[in-house]
């Protein structure tokens, strides 16, 4: 259905494209909040430190780093170009600011605020390349001796909003 720029599918929303690319990316938020969450949930106490070598992030600076991508991805939303690089620092406060983010920008994308950065670039920039890290946390679980288990994710309770640290205990994992 063709939109025009004063349709309205929504009081929030200016057009259907922004409607949908707005449930796009909080569904792709939720998918990740709810992806992260398993490798990120009951790490070894030495998880942080652990890297498969030198020149490669430990799995500390991988979290620190998913916070970063996703603060960038609120900025972008805003229409602002702004980097910024925080060093880790405890496991628990790094994954506590990475789904801190996720909330974050969440909210701006549920909110009446205009999306100014392009949804498109926002998945395939900062929201893929921290679905990408997710899968080297679980990697590094396994490396840890410490794996979590396969799941069939077109099963999961995944649903926009749902971007918090706590997900759902009931799930289709494989035994």
């Amino acid at each position: 259905m063709p939109t025009s720029p004063h349709s309205h599918t929504s009081p929030h929303f200016t057009t259907e494209t922004d409607a949908a690319d707005r449930r796009f990316l909080r569904h792709t938020l939720a998918t990740l909040a709810y992806r992260a969450e398993k490798p990120l949930r009951d790490a070894p106490p030495d998880f942080a430190a652990l890297s498969v070598g030198p020149g490669s992030r430990t799995a500390g600076e991988i979290v620190a780093h998913m916070a970063d991508l996703i603060e960038w991805s609120l900025f972008l939303a805003r229409g602002e170009h702004r980097w910024k690089t925080t060093p880790p620092t405890t496991w628990e406060a790094d994954v506590e600011r990475f789904f801190g983010a996720l909330l974050a920008l969440d909210a701006y994308l549920a909110s009446d605020a205009p999306l100014i950065g392009k949804a498109d670039e926002l998945f395939q920039g900062p929201i893929a390349d921290s679905l990408t890290h997710t899968g080297q946390l679980n990697m590094l679980r396994r490396l840890a001796e410490s794996p979590i288990r396969a799941e069939n994710y077109v099963k999961a309770e995944i649903r926009a909003g749902h971007v918090g640290r706590e997900q759902a205990r009931d799930r289709s994992e494989f035994r």
